[in-house]
């Protein structure tokens, strides 16, 4: 009778702790998104790094993005994505295209840029995990799981700055063990941009000759 009543003790202290790490993940995540909504606008350069040990593939590339409320202009391996918060516009001079299309948040399975920093507010699951010192800065690392065990995504750690409470890290695995990592080179805030930024200027592209595709 001891030993069950110790077990039982020994139980619901392990599923206190659990509780409390997952309230403090949650906390700080909380105080990231906050501060990053404060402002005006975000521009941020990045190194983006794909792997894929299953097919010994590795590749990496630079990016940057500018982010206003929902609205983003994001620039990554010579191709140009706006979000006016309604229409996509993927620009692709290789191919001298645009794709217009709708934005659907129902059919977004990935962490897309709209969804950066609320994402993990409904389905998921979060942890602290390894606080780690990189240049003399503080790394804190969340630990972030779907619900959904049948999730296209495995995990994400999102690596935090304590001193500012930037995000400075992404690592996305998805099930079949490809990795897709974010680090960010720069973040700045609250820059002189234009509205314009964010707007698609359609004959601009029709001069050039560019295929204009819209897809309903």
């Amino acid at each position: 009778m001891i030993k069950t009543k110790h077990l039982s003790l020994f139980s619901l202290l392990f599923i206190f702790v659990l509780g409390a790490k997952a309230q403090k993940a949650k906390n700080l995540l909380d105080e990231v998104s906050n501060k990053v909504k404060s402002y005006d606008n975000i521009v941020i350069d990045f190194k983006y790094t794909l792997i894929n040990t299953k097919e010994n593939v590795k590749q990496d590339t630079r990016g940057n993005i500018t982010l206003q409320g929902e609205k983003y202009v994001l620039n990554m391996m010579g191709i140009t994505r706006i979000f006016n918060g309604s229409k996509i516009y993927t620009i692709i001079p290789e191919d001298e295209e645009v794709t217009i299309s709708s934005y659907e948040e129902n059919e977004d399975k990935g962490i897309s840029a709209s969804k950066l920093l609320t994402f993990y507010e409904n389905g998921y699951t979060y942890k602290m995990d390894i606080l780690q010192n990189v240049k003399g800065r503080k790394i804190q690392f969340v630990k972030i799981i779907p619900i959904d065990t049948n999730a296209e995504i495995k995990d994400i750690l999102l690596g935090i700055d304590m001193q500012t409470k930037h995000i400075y890290k992404l690592i996305q695995t998805d099930a079949s063990g490809t990795s897709y990592t974010i680090t960010v080179n720069s973040f700045k805030t609250n820059q002189p941009i234009s509205e314009k930024l964010f707007s698609f200027d359609k004959e601009k592209y029709t001069e050039k000759g560019y295929y204009i595709n819209k897809i309903d």
